[in-house]
């Protein structure tokens, strides 16, 4: 029995479901020194030993990689502070795993990224804006008009931001274990926040895939871009609007924005041009394309963009924009054409620029992933090469379907139709 006292008394860190056994433990060690037994008094059963339960798998998960943020630095202060209370969150799993069926068009998308309404919100801040953060934009050469955007796409200029906690979001993805090396880094980098002492474990909130504050950084990108614009002492891309301007600039800055260039442009495209060239790996000067034809939609010179692209975000029959690095740099900030163009097209209405002119073709359907498995299955059964089929628009079915296109006459622009679904079928 004492023995069993001395090891009762030796659980510092032990979790919370353990204390009670720890308890009965502790006063059966308690029994070494008790007064001797009267012989005559009735037999009194043995005690029932206390079996704690086994520790659930998340929390065997969570002490692994406590062990390898210890090592790499996080004080046992931290590790309290972020996992005292850590939960597992099924929901984050259930929209890790989902893969939607259907699909949005990129005029759908549009629609509700650059919506009248955002844009007069989107107008009114940046009047307010330009008093409050002055030139902190300026100084990392990005145009404030475009940090208020990317502010008003990822959280509607700060009145979402999500309501998740990091710590928790990132934990339960990396058990769930499809992306356990990237969530592991990912918390690592948000236990580093917390020891910083830029933002509390409670205020620490936002997507359930560990995106946070008012421009949604991952907590590596926070770690890399986050700026103190003022001046408290703390990054907080939550609560100050300076830091969170100052924070979004600094990361478009320092991931390649080109100082005084454009994103890009709409422009018309001269009959009969060739739409395959509207390729994101061919890239040439703004003079190459004016000299193929390509115009502006007033008739003024092309901007001086250098290495740019023609991107036909619907095919032939809707808008073609001439883009630049800096379209190719919103991409770094979130790698989809539908995000970059919005960012874009928002920026430019905000500061009174032109809407799309160009009619988006609103009679075409967007393929679902299994109409889109489909045609990729189908092309490559016709020797048209489009990769494994996976439901994903990408540059091998891009350079499959433009080869059929060929084979048919038809504009080869690569836009996958249910149409061209229709035939190959």
């Amino acid at each position: 029995m004492a023995e069993m006292h001395t090891h009762a008394l030796h659980f510092p860190h032990a979790p919370r479901w353990l204390a009670p056994a720890l308890l009965t433990l502790a006063v059966l060690g308690g029994c070494a020194s008790a007064p001797p037994v009267d012989p005559s008094a009735p037999a009194v059963p043995a005690p029932v030993a206390v079996v704690a339960p086994p520790a659930t798998p998340f929390a065997r998960w969570v002490a692994d990689f406590s062990a390898s943020a210890r090592a790499a630095g996080i004080t046992e202060a931290t590790l309290h502070q972020a996992f005292e209370n850590v939960r597992l969150i099924p929901h984050v799993i259930d929209s890790d795993q989902a893969q939607p069926e259907f699909t949005r068009t990129v005029w759908a998308y549009l629609d509700s990224a650059v919506s009248p309404q955002r844009v007069d919100r989107g107008q009114t801040r940046l009047s307010k804006l330009s008093q409050e953060v002055g030139t902190v934009p300026a100084r990392y050469g990005v145009p404030l008009g475009i940090v208020v955007a990317i502010w008003g796409m990822e959280s509607n200029y700060g009145s979402f931001t999500g309501d998740i906690p990091t710590i928790d979001a990132l934990a339960t993805l990396g058990f769930e274990g499809r992306r356990e090396a990237w969530a592991r880094s990912q918390l690592l980098a948000a236990l580093q926040i917390l020891q910083q002492g830029d933002i509390a474990r409670a205020d620490m909130l936002g997507s359930w895939a560990g995106a946070m504050g008012q421009t949604q950084f991952l907590p590596s990108n926070f770690l890399a871009y986050a700026v103190d614009a003022d001046g408290d002492g703390r990054r907080d891309i939550w609560g100050s609007l300076p830091d969170v301007i100052a924070s979004t600039a600094n990361f478009l800055a320092r991931s390649g924005w080109q100082r005084g260039q454009p994103w890009g442009l709409e422009v018309h495209l001269p009959n009969g041009f060739d739409y395959a060239r509207a390729d994101a790996e061919l890239q040439q000067a703004a003079t190459a394309w004016a000299a193929e034809g390509v115009q502006t939609m007033d008739g003024t010179p092309l901007p001086p963009l250098t290495d740019s692209t023609l991107f036909l975000p619907a095919g032939a029959r809707g808008p073609a924009f001439l883009v630049g690095p800096n379209f190719r740099t919103l991409l770094r900030y979130n790698n989809s054409t539908s995000y970059a163009l919005g960012v874009s097209l928002l920026a430019q209405q905000l500061a009174g620029g032109a809407a799309v002119q160009t009619p988006w073709p609103r009679d075409l359907q967007a393929l679902t992933r299994s109409q889109l498995r489909a045609l990729q299955t189908a092309l490559n059964a016709r020797g048209f090469d489009s990769g494994t089929p996976d439901g994903v628009m990408g540059p091998a079915t891009r350079s499959g379907v433009r080869a059929y296109q060929r084979s048919l006459n038809l504009p080869a622009d690569g836009y996958p139709t249910l149409e061209l679904l229709e035939r190959l079928q």
